[in-house]
């Protein structure tokens, strides 16, 4: 199976020197390197090619659309959500890609902050029924540590896949893990992060029928290791297979800018926190960097946060809800769940349940 080829013979990867990290202004073309000889050492599948996904309508398959979306100009603009209201916030919004953020997940579903508690079961959940909403978006999903050795990395990657997932980022931080915007992070050696990644790519690659799903390896090393072993670890990354890396914690745009010149042509990830290690970028900004995918994580739950808070406070006070709800009638919050496409459905295949609602 192409890809796997690359698996049968490899070895263990070890790198005894960081390279320098240099600046440049722009990094325009990604895959101008694309006909040049490819090391036996570097992993390459071609069906996956980037060259492969410059062209034609965009995919009704969310994966192979992230892969066109990557693959063609324009930054890839994925905001965070946290559940199936949020979710359709982000869709009514226009937004074309979400990000379902482990820490929104393990906020919304157990009520708990961001110290691996939730497991694969509570993030397969999520996915399948944020996913359902609109298939053909993709959705780009936190996978934690992958919950697990190479076997558990593998078996999240196919419950992934299944529930309808664009893209997982995996990272290299221990299994008792915590928010990548907190402190005290620990990470693993670089081989243990390359073995998640080289499990990521196996079980992606043996899909039967080919499947385009998005691997992103993710280094929390950065603010532990220096951003130096930080690159580093993502380039072993990426010719182990990874198609996005993922620098979390990069504290300035020199830092960015310069990560994506050392990484190119690889793709890199930006993840926005307001408050976090990163600065505040805009999505302007974040592409005049090189950046290709910039994410934010905790929009929707800290604004939930925010809007539940005064909204429970003001009732507290006031002893009604009249004015949190702004006027908005259960009718009106039902047709941003979809209450008119249900409605349409039930009609079209002949019922009649909903002509008066």
């Amino acid at each position: 199976m192409p890809g796997l080829d690359y698996f049968r013979d490899s070895q263990s990867t070890q790198v005894t020197g960081a390279p320098a990290i240099e600046h440049v202004e722009v990094v325009e073309q990604r895959i101008a390197d694309s006909q040049a000889p490819r090391s036996p050492n570097v992993y390459y599948n071609p069906r996956l090619d980037p060259k492969n996904f410059l062209e034609g309508p965009l995919s009704w398959n969310p994966a192979t659309r992230l892969r066109q979306m990557l693959a063609r100009p324009g930054i890839v603009v994925a905001p965070g959500i946290c559940d199936g209201i949020s979710a359709r916030c982000a869709l009514e919004a226009g937004f074309d890609c979400m990000y379902q953020s482990g820490a929104a997940t393990t906020a919304s579903r157990l009520g708990q902050p961001d110290l691996a508690i939730a497991t694969l079961n509570d993030f397969v959940q999520s996915a399948q029924m944020v996913c359902s909403i609109d298939p053909t978006v993709p959705v780009i999903a936190d996978a934690d540590t992958g919950f697990g050795g190479p076997a558990m990395v593998a078996r999240t990657v196919t419950q992934y896949v299944r529930a309808g997932v664009a893209a997982m980022h995996i990272e290299d931080q221990v299994q008792t893990k915590r928010c990548g915007h907190l402190m005290g992070k620990q990470v693993v050696s670089r081989e243990e992060f390359l073995t998640r990644i080289r499990a990521a790519v196996i079980a992606r690659d043996s899909i039967p029928g080919g499947s385009d799903f998005v691997i992103i390896g993710r280094t929390d090393s950065a603010q532990v290791l220096g951003m130096e072993e930080a690159v580093v670890r993502l380039k072993l990354a990426a010719d182990a297979g990874a198609d996005v890396c993922f620098i979390e914690g990069v504290k300035n745009a020199e830092l960015l800018k310069s990560t994506v010149a050392a990484l190119a042509p690889k793709p890199v990830l930006v993840n926005v926190i307001s408050g976090g290690l990163t600065p505040s970028f805009t999505c302007q900004e974040a592409e005049a960097m090189g950046a290709k995918i910039i994410i934010f994580s905790l929009v929707s739950c800290v604004a939930a946060v925010h809007g539940i808070r005064a909204a429970m406070q003001s009732l507290k006070k006031t002893g009604t809800d009249f004015s949190s709800a702004k006027g908005m009638d259960p009718r009106a919050f039902f047709e941003v769940m979809g209450l008119n496409d249900v409605i349409e459905l039930d009609a079209k295949a002949g019922g009649n349940a909903f002509e008066a609602v």
